[in-house]
């Protein structure tokens, strides 16, 4: 049975994310990833999997298809009940195993990579599309990492730096505020599993990390960003990202389909941007989405004159201060207290002409995201 789902886009700046929620038509079953530091599943899945800018994600994708990266969530054994180091054979720690995912555990050294202080506080957190019961265990790699080698068991630490049973869920996500491990500098990897208690299913994640860099342990802020030109009202036509591809795909290991539906909605919050930061040839995940630091999405895509529509709106690592659109009767709809995350029902102005319209989030931080709204008439 089909049902409808969230998709969830995100941003990364600074180490944080920040996210676009829309709802789509698919299968039941969606679980999670690490948001931040991103998963090397959800920063592809950034990348667009259609379509990818970066030379890690276009070779996971030339290995591994574009199916799995729109089940960026989904890196899981369902069968896992804690035997991870049995199940999983080293140099396919990332994938889990499974072959649908064998591209993410390509060995380069040019995976994407989040910079972390080397001492203090870290808040991480985990996007869960579908909450369960249980734990999460960080674990980190040993010094002398080398990524350009397959990941194996070896290769990580042997105890987890960090573990979290029964974090907090905030916005859709597992917050989880940790300790950085002793000692860490340069690059490494970040693997997480998620097992959980009301089953023997079991989720992984790896995050490509720069320990040292950024100097504290918070996202920082990122210079302003380029702001992208608003769309001006047009005739009708599709909103933000539709035309809606069917990405077929199965959740194996649920027997559901996920096919049908589309990847549309409403739009996503701009476009990845350029450039390579840190050293020793690696790319800086911030970098890649440096422009972006918020995230609006609006649900659904088309409305009618004085129809209801939903904004999510979302800024990481700062708060929400506005929501702003010519299609909406007030313009300018100002968070009462300016929070991360707002979901508040807006409604399509009663003269508002037939067209496509922007619809603009605010930070405190000076970050500004763009989506639009069709308005049918």
């Amino acid at each position: 049975m089909n049902v409808r789902r969230m998709a969830l886009v995100t941003a990364l700046v600074g180490g944080s994310s920040v996210l676009i929620t829309v709802a789509t038509a698919g299968g039941a079953y969606a679980h999670g990833s690490m948001q931040n530091p991103p998963s090397r599943s959800w920063l592809c899945y950034q990348d667009r999997p259609e379509s990818p800018s970066l030379a890690a994600c276009k070779a996971a994708v030339a290995t591994g298809g574009k199916q799995a990266l729109y089940d960026w969530h989904e890196v899981n054994i369902a069968n896992a009940a804690g035997r991870h180091r049995s199940i999983i054979p080293d140099g396919r720690l990332c994938s889990a195993g499974r072959d649908k995912y064998k591209g993410l555990d390509l060995a380069r050294a040019d995976w994407p990579v989040t910079r972390l202080p080397a001492s203090g506080r870290h808040t991480f957190t985990f996007r869960a599309t579908a909450p369960h019961k249980g734990s999460l265990e960080l674990y980190v790699t040993k010094d002398g990492y080398d990524p350009a080698k397959p990941l194996k068991w070896s290769d990580l630490e042997a105890e987890p730096f960090h573990v979290a049973t029964e974090p907090r869920l905030a916005n859709g996500a597992y917050v989880m505020e940790a300790t950085l491990p002793k000692g860490k500098r340069g690059r490494h990897l970040i693997y997480t599993i998620w097992q959980r208690s009301d089953s023997p299913e079991a989720f992984y994640a790896c995050s490509d990390v720069r320990f040292g860099e950024g100097g504290s342990t918070g996202p920082t802020a990122p210079p302003a960003p380029t702001p992208t030109p608003a769309p001006s009202p047009s005739g009708p036509g599709g909103g933000g990202n539709g035309g809606g591809h069917d990405h077929g795909g199965g959740h194996g290991d649920h027997g559901g389909g996920h096919g049908g539906g589309g990847h549309g909605g409403g739009g996503n919050g701009g476009g990845p941007g350029g450039g390579n930061g840190g050293s020793g040839g690696s790319t800086d995940a911030a970098a890649v989405l440096r422009n972006i630091t918020a995230g609006v999405g609006v649900q659904p895509a088309k409305a009618r004159r004085e129809g209801l529509v939903t904004v999510t709106a979302v800024c990481g690592g700062s708060k929400v201060t506005k929501v702003v659109s010519p299609a909406f009767a007030k313009q300018t709809n100002a968070a009462p207290v300016p929070t991360t995350a707002w979901f508040p029902p807006l409604m399509v102005g009663a003269k508002t002409r037939a067209g496509r319209y922007p619809v603009t989030v605010h930070c405190a931080n000076g970050g500004v995201a763009r989506t639009t709204l069709t308005v049918t008439g």
